[in-house]
């Protein structure tokens, strides 16, 4: 297609080949006997959700609330809210979304957020289906392991609370530290969670679900058969990051920034219409284990590299020493980290059958 017909700073993405990408995860890991919940956390379009229904998927997965309502209205009726529910605020707008859709799954991470749950449900005369976060080693939410076990217990014996599953979010690390082989922070994954879910079960709780796995990991822990749910996201458009990490191969790349360049003071570098507030920076360059040199690759120009930004301002230097760039002209470039790029737009450019045209990305900048 003709980019320059686009209005940049913008993102494009290739709806059949994202189609493709959906489709080649949710067979394999149906044939490994077990069920996809994809993060909307990627997308964040109900345009997208629906076609990951279509393909198989058992619901999804969001992060907010927020983000849970704008895939209610979207016709999405299966929702996980893979985040602690905390604040007074999140529990009346869940109490609404329970009555909206057929199955909303709320997080859970400590008895003091399982306490203000049950208080609301006793309230409202209803039960709200719950899940456990474990730590299994990314070192933020969820609770740890040595104390999971007892949590459990606790929640199990409140009123107006179903606790029926155990979830995680480890991605690449193991014992603790990041590291490049999937197979084995997969196993680990695998193994941590179905050791605490042996022993939570052993207490007399009836645990149906066991959830973990993302993008880099999700299939090699569903192949365990240790869970029977696992939540990638980064998949659908996959990106440079899972192209490191060793899931993913540039053509499968269905998103792709596009930038005209504005400026070229010199022939060692050129400005793009795209800084901080379109690519993301979320992603530290040249750290371990993978070191990476640049937030995004200008596509078709491998010597160019955007490793240097202002809020507006994109510069593209060549490791070569000159850009060859010139004033006006539009590049694509392949997205080092495709999901928070995706929240910085209120629009995108989906490109499907040679035609192009504008989806609004709904659940942009719910943070709720």
């Amino acid at each position: 297609m003709e980019l320059s017909n686009l209005e940049t700073p913008c993102i494009i993405i290739n709806v059949e080949q994202a189609w493709q990408n959906i489709v080649a995860m949710q067979q394999a890991v149906s044939e490994a006997g077990c069920r996809l919940r994809p993060h909307i956390k990627t997308h964040k379009m109900p345009f997208f959700a629906r076609m990951q229904m279509e393909a198989g998927a058992a619901g999804i997965t969001c992060a907010k609330v927020s983000e849970a309502e704008r895939m209610a209205d979207g016709g999405l009726d299966d929702i996980f809210i893979a985040y602690p529910l905390v604040g007074a605020f999140r529990i009346r707008r869940a109490i609404a979304l329970v009555k909206q859709v057929k199955r909303l799954i709320l997080a859970i991470d400590s008895f003091e957020g399982a306490a203000a749950l049950s208080h609301a449900a006793i309230i409202e005369n209803m039960c709200f289906e719950v899940r456990l976060e474990v730590d299994t080693g990314a070192k933020r939410t969820g609770a740890l392991m040595r104390n999971a076990v007892l949590l459990a217990e606790n929640i199990a014996r409140l009123p107006g609370l179903r606790l029926t599953g155990i979830y995680t979010f480890k991605s690449l690390n193991y014992q603790g530290e990041a590291t490049c082989d999937n197979e084995l922070a997969a196993r680990e994954e695998a193994e941590l969670l179905a050791e605490t879910a042996r022993a939570i079960r052993n207490k007399g709780i009836a645990l149906k679900d066991i959830s973990g796995g993302s993008s880099p990991t999700g299939l090699a822990v569903a192949k365990t058969g240790a869970v029977n749910e696992v939540r990638p996201g980064t998949y659908i458009f996959k990106d440079l990051m899972l192209c490191n990490e060793g899931v993913a191969k540039p053509e499968e790349i269905a998103a792709r920034f596009v930038a005209t360049v504005v400026s070229c003071p010199c022939e060692e570098y050129a400005i793009i219409d795209g800084g901080t507030k379109c690519f993301p920076t979320d992603v530290p360059l040249n750290t371990a284990p993978f070191f990476y040199t640049a937030y995004a690759y200008v596509e078709g120009m491998e010597h160019l590299r955007l490793n240097r930004m202002n809020e507006e301002h994109g510069i593209i230097s060549s490791i070569t020493g000159k850009t060859g760039l010139r004033v006006g002209q539009t590049l694509s470039l392949l997205p080092l980290h495709i999901c928070t790029a995706i929240n910085m737009q209120n629009n995108v450019y989906l490109w499907e059958q040679g035609i192009t045209h504008r989806e609004p990305v709904s659940a942009r900048g719910m943070l709720i």
